[in-house]
């Protein structure tokens, strides 16, 4: 089992970070392994939205799509790979710490399988090492 929790202060107030991070459209700027993000259901995002992400791990090409299963706008997201490598779970929260400062946490659970499962405890060390990349560089973005 994969279950990588990462979080991060930004200086910006809730619903700029939680408007930002939920934009599939934006997942290219601040994610550092997805290439593209592609609407496959119509916008605007609810439950049930399904998006096709393209995105490079651990050395490979990846395609996956993503559904939409908790949409809570401001406070929580929650998506799952419709298919893909092997089943994951993402989950997105925002917390407004005062008016200009917001936790967000970003936190992925899965099941690896076949091949992949032997290689667990790499790819958690290298999703939080991702993850952490990730949410230093939506901070970046967000705070300029």
């Amino acid at each position: 089992m994969v279950d990588v929790l990462t979080e991060i202060t930004i200086r910006c107030p809730l619903h700029k970070v939680s408007e930002y991070a939920a934009d599939p459209d934006n997942a290219p700027e601040w994610y550092v392994n997805i290439d593209s993000a592609a609407w496959v259901t119509e916008k605007p995002l609810t439950v049930d939205s399904q998006i096709a992400f393209k995105a490079r791990f651990l050395g490979k090409d990846l395609s996956y799509v993503y559904k939409i299963t908790e949409f809570s706008p401001g406070r929580k997201l929650v998506m799952k790979t419709a298919d893909g490598p092997f089943p994951m779970e993402t989950t997105y929260t925002w917390e407004a710490l005062d008016e200009q400062l917001t936790r967000m946490t970003l936190r992925n659970q899965g099941k690896p399988t076949g091949f992949s499962k032997w290689v667990t405890p790499l790819m958690s060390t290298m999703m939080k090492k991702a993850n952490k990349k990730d949410l230093k560089k939506i901070k970046v973005i967000l705070e300029s």
